[in-house]
């Protein structure tokens, strides 16, 4: 049986084995709160390589440390972390995977002692603490961060990088008219909104080359937020910039009750690559195997991201190929309990 699942996808000169995406998920894991890689790190992610993961993205990294979601967050804010990520970069490969970071910066829902920062002076919620609005300095600082944050990438041997423009971080408070309120240009039309993205794609290709990916948040489940409608023509500015791949996930730049059910954020991911004409990967309680294959063969993404079910099974790819009727490759260690 030929499956997409299981056929190999080239995004410049990066080919994956198959089509099998572990979607960035953050493991609150620097215990020394130093942003440094842990053995935790070496284990999770290695271990999905070795249960034959085509790409594995490391999880939301903090571009300075001011941008960390908490303070057990992976960084890569300066040189001293380059060593460790260069080390589990050629662990994962060692096992036929390739391997991504997710570069973050997390705005408003950073929870960290001191001042945190974001568009506009306005807390995520009754609970958060209230940012402090990013002068025109700060912004341009920040920019340079996810610029030297890919450099560092790049040293490190990574394949690919994702920038996280979701999930309610930084960039997607620009992006969002609930969280920016800004009147300079930074705010107010959508160009404006799109104005920190559009800086940080321009900064990170000005040092990478390879496969450039964004994660974007395509519905704000609100009545006055954005709308896959709006991320068509985002992506459509991301493809003219040089973007490869748009990871369309969705919510949480508010607080807002999202129904949730098997792929229910796919629809999303086929609407832009159908209307944008640009590459796409579809995420969201997708955990069958069949699942995964109906979504590529209908067109409605290229790649399938797993986050939870690969957190339960490192081994998902090895059901997926029994479950389809597939022979995979098993690491030689493991070939007498593959079968």
């Amino acid at each position: 049986m030929t499956t997409k699942l299981f056929s190999p996808y080239t995004i410049k000169d990066v080919t994956l084995k198959n089509r099998i995406v572990m979607s960035p998920m953050c493991m609150y894991s620097s215990h020394n709160e130093d942003g440094h890689i842990q053995n935790w790190h070496r284990t999770h992610y290695t271990s999905r390589a070795v249960g034959q993961v085509g790409l594995i993205i490391v999880e939301a990294t903090a571009v300075t440390p001011q941008g960390r979601i908490s303070p057990q967050d992976l960084g890569i804010w300066g040189d001293e972390h380059i060593d460790g990520f260069q080390e589990l970069v050629g662990l994962v490969k060692e096992h036929g995977a390739r391997i991504g970071i997710q570069l973050a910066h997390a705005g408003r829902k950073a929870v960290l002692e001191g001042e945190i920062v974001a568009p506009s002076a306005i807390a995520f919620n009754e609970q958060s603490k209230k940012p402090k609005e990013m002068t025109k300095t700060e912004i341009a600082e920040t920019v340079e961060a996810f610029k030297k944050g890919a450099e560092r990438a790049k040293k490190a041997g990574f394949d690919v990088i994702e920038i996280h423009g979701a999930h309610g971080y930084l960039i997607n408070q620009f992006l969002s008219p609930l969280s920016n309120k800004r009147n300079d240009e930074y705010g107010g039309t959508a160009e404006n909104r799109y104005r920190i993205l559009r800086e940080v794609i321009d900064a990170v290709k000005t040092v990478w080359d390879g496969p450039l990916f964004v994660r974007v948040s395509a519905n704000d489940y609100h009545e006055n937020g954005l709308t896959p409608a709006d991320y068509i023509i985002f992506s459509k500015w991301m493809k003219e910039q040089g973007v490869d791949l748009i990871d369309v996930s969705s919510g949480a730049v508010v607080p807002a009750h999202i129904h949730a059910f098997p792929s229910y954020q796919v629809p999303y991911s086929e609407i832009i690559r159908n209307e944008a004409g640009i590459a796409t990967g579809a995420v969201g309680l997708i955990t069958s195997p069949i699942q995964a294959e109906e979504i590529l063969q209908n067109d409605r993404a290229d790649l399938v991201f797993l986050g939870r079910e690969l957190l339960r099974d490192p081994y998902w790819p090895r059901t997926a190929a029994k479950e389809l009727g597939v022979e995979i490759e098993a690491p030689k260690q493991y070939e007498r309990g593959w079968l």
